[in-house]
């Protein structure tokens, strides 16, 4: 047990350690009985919450917050498990995922070969023939601890001999089976860039990342019929691991507005707060930058950044060395990005390798000096390889981190590309050190898994799925937790209302059903909600029937 837990707990002893705000009105939902992990500044430990409709009204002790019931509340014996506020992910390709969800059979935390090859035999037993079965990332062969070998195609195709199936390992390979091959035409030799062939020119079933990114567009997604189905589904998939709230990469208008329905008629299980950017190149972008309008939404949905990406060609990939940067590409970004400091927006923006943060860090610097960012909250996102001198220059800029670690899976991929400075992508304890503020994001669901206690796990100890050491700088388990929910309350601008346990904030709670806090660390990627809070209303309850 760490010295700031022990502090909080010995808080716990003193009564007037917590203030209870009675609000008017008693509260309706009353949970005591176990140990609150507030997060909050001082990283209190209590035993009881009180909430009013949708909000927390008083955190405390359970006698203080038993005096708060009203006649009907509703009361949860929390049986001494650990509470912690609900999570949140601050760069998740949240809307996208729901497109594919209802085709996918997603392997996220899953540590086995043998476990992945049964859900994707359960599959083929649910689906009609010819119907497609695919995974669009969240996963990679190194995951596996029994057995990393590739998939091959004969194997896929004893498997599901009736449907074609399409398996992208993050954004590194595919795997597919003889009717995924015949369906998308890539069979016969010339047909297709980025298949691997046999000597006699036949394809072997494995895309590399130019072949299965020149398919993927050509994969069915939900239909207007469907995108409920898929998309509330998903929803209930995000509620389960604990998920309240996210940044969401990219909004696209046609789906969002579904979103907004199902708010409307209280439907909406989770919270998207959109980071999006207006449409259009050169000359019509920059014009429609100072047009842009955020914060016009709710605490269910609304636009608050400008991002991910300010010019494609800029872009980093995630598995090779920064390709060499043409000066006219950053004359155009610097253009763009002075545009978005004089409209005095938000920015979060793709920033991976140590050269880029550098050529990006130069041209903020430049535009600093006309339209000052520092509060701004401008934010480098994913920063998988920054130094301490750069953190250093971020902090004089008043720049903040979206952390997005894709070591989870890929750990073992980077050791492969980087060698020995894969153990340092991304250094947390550097960043944590530097001052700055600082979240965890997943970028999910393709280049990275969604769970967010694998993240912690991998945080804590070093771990990938699977058990592969691939990070030296952990940090505490205090640390990472805040990482994944107070300091990304305030990467998506709800530091008010979200983020921690707090009165006045909105009752957004995760029970678990072991304590994040004393468990051996080996044990945080088990970690299951038992129930999932959000607004007040119970959106997952594992006991349920």
């Amino acid at each position: 047990m760490t010295r700031r837990t022990t502090a909080a707990l010995a808080g716990l002893l003193c009564l007037g350690a917590f203030s209870i705000l009675r609000a008017q009105g008693a509260a309706d939902l009353i949970l005591s009985n176990g140990k609150i992990i507030t997060v909050d500044e001082r990283f209190t430990i209590a035993q009881a919450v009180a909430v009013r409709g949708d909000q927390i009204v008083a955190v405390g002790t359970n006698q203080e917050i038993e005096r708060l019931a009203g006649p009907g509340a509703r009361r949860i014996d929390l049986r001494g498990r650990a509470v912690i506020p609900g999570l949140i992910d601050n760069h998740m390709h949240l809307l996208r995922y729901g497109t594919t969800w209802r085709y996918e059979v997603r392997w996220d935390g899953v540590e086995t070969r043998k476990e992945a090859l049964e859900m994707l035999r359960a599959r083929t037993k649910t689906v009609k023939p010819g119907e497609w079965i695919y995974t669009l990332g969240g996963w990679a062969l190194e995951q596996f601890a029994d057995n990393p070998k590739p998939f091959t195609r004969e194997e896929l195709d004893r498997i599901a001999p009736d449907n074609p199936v399409f398996l992208q390992a993050s954004y590194f390979e595919a795997f597919l089976n003889s009717k995924a091959l015949e369906k998308l035409n890539i069979e016969r030799p010339g047909e297709a860039v980025g298949v691997d062939r046999d000597a006699a020119g036949r394809a072997t079933g494995r895309l590399n990342e130019p072949g299965f990114r020149a398919q993927v567009g050509n994969l069915p997604i939900a239909s207007d019929s469907e995108i409920e189905a898929s998309s509330l589904g998903m929803i209930r998939e995000l509620s389960r691991s604990g998920l309240t709230a996210f940044g969401s990469a990219g909004c696209e208008t046609d789906v969002l507005s579904r979103y907004r329905q199902w708010a409307d008629q209280g439907r909406l299980d989770i919270r998207v707060f959109c980071i999006t950017a207006p449409g259009g190149t050169g000359d019509q972008l920059l014009s429609r930058i100072g047009q842009m309008k955020l914060f016009g939404g709710d605490k269910y949905i609304d636009h608050h950044t400008y991002g991910e990406q300010v010019l494609g060609a800029l872009s980093d990939p995630m598995f090779e060395h920064r390709r060499e940067t043409r000066a006219e590409d950053l004359a155009q970004w610097r253009k763009i990005v002075t545009e978005i400091a004089k409209a005095g927006l938000p920015l979060h923006v793709h920033t991976n390798f140590t050269e880029t943060i550098d050529a990006f860090l130069d041209q903020i610097e430049a535009v600093d000096k006309e339209y000052p960012v520092r509060n701004l909250r401008w934010v480098l996102a994913h920063l998988n390889q920054p130094t301490t001198a750069q953190l250093e220059r971020m902090k004089k800029l008043g720049l903040y981190a979206a952390v997005h670690p894709w070591a989870v899976i890929n750990g073992g991929i980077n050791i492969r590309q980087f060698g020995d400075a894969a153990y340092d992508m991304a250094p947390l304890a550097t960043i944590q050190r530097s001052g700055i503020s600082w979240g965890f994001g997943s970028d999910g669901s393709r280049a990275n898994q969604i769970l967010p206690f694998q993240t912690l796990s991998w945080a804590v100890t070093g771990k990938m799925v699977g058990g592969t050491k691939v990070l030296r700088q952990t940090i505490s388990r205090e640390d990472a937790l805040i990482a994944h929910t107070r300091k990304n309350a305030y990467l998506v601008f709800q530091e008010d209302n979200l983020g921690s346990i707090q009165t006045g904030k909105l009752a957004d709670l995760v029970v678990l059903d072991r304590d994040y806090l004393t468990i051996p660390a080996e044990q945080i990627k088990d970690i299951r909600p038992v129930m999932t809070i959000m607004g007040g209303r119970v959106v997952y309850d594992s006991t349920a029937r």
